[in-house]
C-alpha cells in the first residue's frame, strides 16, 4: 500500500507541474513511434522537474552562462533552465514531433521565464555547431556509443578554444566512462532520483561532472 501511495503521490506531483505551467512534457514515447529509432537510442521520457533545482545553485548562474540540453524532447529542462538567470538556453532535438511540442510549451510560458533568449533547434546533434561559451550541459541519456563520444570530444574542443569549466548534469548516466575517459573531467556530485533503483545501475541516478 505504501508503494502504491508513493507512486500515486509522485504522479499527482508531475501532473501538478504540467497544470501549473500549462505545458505538455510528461509522456513516455518509444522512438520508433517518432521515426528516429536507432542504435544507441532508447525512448523519450522527461527528467524530473526538480533535477536542475537539485543540481544548480541560483547564485552560481549569471547572464554570462549558457545552458544546452542535448535531446531536449518536449522542452521540460529547457523551461526549467530558463527559470534561472542564464544568458541563453538552447535545446537540441532530433524529433520534429517533440520539437514542435517544445516550441508550443515555450510559447505558453515565455513571459514567466527569467531567461528570454531561448533557442530550440530541430537537428541531429552531430550537425550542431557547438558555441564556445557553453557552461552547463544536460543529458537525459539521449544517445550512447560513438554519438555520445563525439559530443563529448566536441565539448572538450570548445574548452581548448575558450578555456573554462563546463558543468555536465547527466540523468541516468550510462556513458559515465566516456566522460571520465577524457582525463579532463571529475565527478563532483551524485544524486538518487529513483527510490526503487537497482544497485550498480546508472538508471535512477543523476551525476554532475566538471569538465575542463
Amino acid at each position: 500500500m505504501k508503494t502504491s501511495y508513493e507512486r500515486l503521490r509522485r504522479t499527482i506531483g508531475k501532473l501538478a507541474y504540467e497544470r501549473r505551467y500549462n505545458v505538455r512534457t510528461a509522456e513516455l514515447i518509444e522512438l520508433d513511434e517518432l521515426g528516429i529509432a536507432g542504435a544507441g537510442r532508447g525512448y523519450y521520457v522527461a527528467a524530473s522537474w526538480r533535477t536542475l533545482r537539485r543540481t544548480l545553485s541560483r547564485k552560481e548562474i549569471t547572464p554570462k552562462d549558457v545552458f544546452v540540453d542535448f535531446g531536449s524532447g518536449m522542452g521540460r529542462m529547457v523551461l526549467e533552465a530558463a527559470r534561472f538567470d542564464f544568458g541563453r538556453v538552447v535545446g537540441v532535438e532530433l524529433s520534429g514531433q517533440l520539437h514542435e511540442i517544445a516550441q508550443d510549451n515555450v510559447r505558453r510560458t515565455r513571459q514567466r521565464l527569467r531567461c528570454r533568449d531561448i533557442e530550440l533547434l530541430q537537428t541531429d546533434v552531430l550537425a550542431y555547431e557547438m558555441p564556445d561559451d557553453i557552461s552547463v550541459v544536460f543529458f537525459n541519456n539521449p544517445f550512447q556509443g560513438p554519438v555520445f563520444e563525439t559530443v563529448i570530444d566536441r565539448l572538450v574542443a570548445t574548452i581548448d578554444r575558450n578555456p573554462r569549466q563546463i558543468k555536465i548534469i547527466y540523468y541516468n548516466p550510462v556513458e559515465e566512462r566516456t566522460i571520465l575517459g577524457t582525463g579532463r573531467a571529475e565527478l563532483v556530485r551524485e544524486l538518487v532520483h529513483a527510490r526503487r533503483r537497482t544497485a550498480g545501475s546508472p538508471f535512477g541516478l543523476t551525476k554532475v561532472f566538471a569538465l575542463s
